[in-house]
């Protein structure tokens, strides 16, 4: 029986077998806690402590195949919702919308992804992640098929804003971080990073691929064609997590002599580490979506042909991918703060590049921008979270995580709203592309703030 009192030692063994012997040092992996060190404890710069170990039913292959139906079914969610930022240029063509008009549906799921999170991670504690992509599948197909008809702002708000958001919701961070956690204790923020990148993949790939539908036979049919592959493609990823339901249920013993500390929501939110996570979520929802959403009607507006700059872009967000995996695999060496306040310094130089662009010969200044902006486009997101399994390990982590990335839907949401009511009232985005600045350095300065704290 593991003790719940925090740095408590084990000291009742299994019935029936021999109480478990002290590792040697030999015997303790780097970085693995000594006897007598806590082991919910953040180690030194930020290093993930060992807290868990995978059951037995879970094999290492298993546990890969795991991450790599993670990964598969984020990319998908994320690159139908990511799809929306070239929908958004039809979108103010058809309709005659202004550009806060067409960002309120963004904004508004960014808003309800956040507020939605605390619940989708008590549902993912309790029923397991394969259930909750059965429910985000289902919201999605519906959501996808209803926006072939939509006419009026409000409908446009509904399906994307509640519907799809919520559909993606069920397949994303929330749902597949506390299984990846349990099951890569040693290579959490590497884990991690790779599910993270998932959102880099989809991303890139959903601007030059939906652009192409739409050119070829219209958004409407695209959104009924994407709503078709979600049908196909639901249940096979569904029946990748069989498996991981019962990892996520409840969390393995140790089979270390440590004891896990089983963190509430309410014991981490009396803690200064909590609601420094949330600012860090805030504030980089606010500089990353001050830019994204706007960032392909920014180029078209520069006088870029729009499948080129959508190509471009496309390219960049590729590079999110190994920028996301190496930046979430150097946390788990060099620390947490380290990693991140890299990724934030070369958001800053990509979006001043964007600031930069005068017109469509600066051909050089729109790559420096697509690639560097893109290079760190969630790069943040496998450190951040990271760094809260580290601090708050044990049965609620989905939930904890949950209430923190209420602090990124709210950011969000600002961030894609305020872009386009700074166009409105100015005609340009550069303000918005400073504030984006501004807003990363703060996150910068807040996760700094993080270095070598642990909550008591």
């Amino acid at each position: 029986m593991t003790s719940e009192r925090a740095g408590a030692p084990v000291d009742e063994a299994t019935e029936g077998e021999p109480a478990p012997r002290e590792p040697t040092a030999g015997e303790r992996g780097a970085g693995e806690p000594a006897p007598g060190q806590p082991a919910f404890a953040d180690t030194t710069q930020g290093k993930p402590p060992l807290v868990d170990v995978p059951p037995p039913q879970i094999t290492k292959r298993h546990a890969w195949i795991i991450l790599g139906g993670a990964f598969t079914t984020f990319a998908v969610g994320a690159g139908f919702m990511h799809a929306y930022t070239v929908f958004l240029v039809e979108f103010l063509r058809d309709f005659a919308w202004s550009r806060a008009e067409v960002s309120v549906a963004y904004a508004v799921g960014q808003v309800v992804g956040g507020a939605s999170s605390p619940l989708v991670g008590m549902l993912v504690d309790r029923l397991g992640p394969r259930r909750l992509v059965l429910m985000g599948g289902a919201l999605l197909i519906a959501g996808l098929a209803a926006s072939a008809g939509i006419h009026a702002l409000w409908q446009s708000v509904v399906l994307y804003g509640i519907v799809m958001t919520l559909g993606a919701n069920c397949l994303g961070m929330v749902v597949f971080v506390p299984v990846l956690s349990r099951l890569f204790v040693r290579q959490r923020g590497m884990a991690i990073a790779i599910l993270q990148s998932a959102n880099g993949f989809g991303r890139a790939a959903s601007a030059p691929l939906s652009q192409l539908l739409i050119e070829g036979v219209g958004w409407r049919p695209t959104y009924l064609i994407q709503a078709a592959f979600m049908a196909v493609v639901v249940l096979p990823l569904a029946a990748l997590f069989r498996r991981a339901d019962t990892v996520s249920a409840v969390p393995p013993p140790s089979r270390l002599a440590v004891a896990v500390r089983n963190w509430t929501l309410l014991e981490a939110m009396k803690s200064r580490q909590f609601w420094l996570l949330f600012l860090v979520y805030l504030c980089t929802g606010i500089g990353s979506f001050l830019v994204s959403l706007h960032q392909l009607a920014f180029a078209v507006d520069m006088g870029f042909d729009k499948l080129y700059a959508a190509t471009v872009l496309g390219m960049g967000s590729f590079l999110s991918i190994p920028g996301i995996i190496v930046t979430g695999t150097v946390s788990d060496y060099v620390g947490r703060e380290i990693s991140a306040m890299l990724t934030y310094g070369v958001s800053i130089a990509g979006t001043a590049c964007a600031l930069l662009i005068t017109g469509p010969d600066q051909h050089l200044l729109l790559w420096l921008f697509a690639c560097l902006f893109g290079l760190t486009w969630g790069a943040r997101g496998p450190a951040i979270t990271a760094k809260a399994a580290d601090l708050f390990p044990g049965r609620q982590l989905g939930v904890i995580l949950g209430v923190i990335t209420i602090g990124s839907g709210v950011g969000s949401g600002v961030g894609a709203w305020g872009a386009g009511l700074i166009f409105d009232l100015s005609g340009s985005y550069k303000l918005a592309f400073v504030l984006s600045m501004i807003a990363y350095a703060l996150g910068c300065v807040a996760f700094w703030a993080l270095r070598d704290r642990k909550p008591r």
